[in-house]
C-alpha cells in the first residue's frame, strides 16, 4: 500500500527530528485521546514544539487551530508544516536550541 501524501510529510518530519535528537511524541487521535492535538509534541533543548503535519494546501480544522494557539499562549511553539514548508525545520530547530526564547 502506498503511502499518503501526509504520512510522506510525516516520515520527514521525523527524520528531521530524529537527526538534530530532538525528542518527540506522536499522540493518537482517537475517541480516547484529545481529537485536534498537533501530530507531534517535541521538546527541543527544554522547549515545547508542537508540529502539526499536513500534504499539499491541507488546511487545519478549527479544532487543531484551538489547540495551536493554547499552545502559544501557554508559552510554546507550534507550527504547520506541509511538503513546501519541511525545508524550513531544521532551521526552527536551531534556532530553538541557540535561543532562550523565540
Amino acid at each position: 500500500m502506498a503511502a499518503t501524501p501526509e504520512a510522506k510529510v510525516k516520515k520527514q518530519i521525523r527524520a528531521i527530528l530524529d537527526a538534530h535528537g530532538v525528542y518527540y511524541a506522536m499522540p493518537i487521535g482517537t475517541g480516547y485521546g484529545n481529537s485536534g492535538v498537533p501530530d507531534f509534541l517535541c521538546c527541543v533543548h527544554g522547549k515545547f514544539l508542537a508540529i502539526e503535519a499536513k500534504a499539499g494546501k491541507g488546511k487545519t480544522t478549527a479544532l487543531q487551530d484551538a489547540h495551536i494557539a493554547r499552545i502559544h499562549t501557554a508559552g510554546g511553539v507550534a507550527v504547520v508544516i506541509n511538503e513546501a514548508r519541511v525545508s524550513m525545520l531544521p532551521g526552527l530547530l536551531r534556532t530553538m536550541k541557540e535561543n532562550n526564547e523565540l
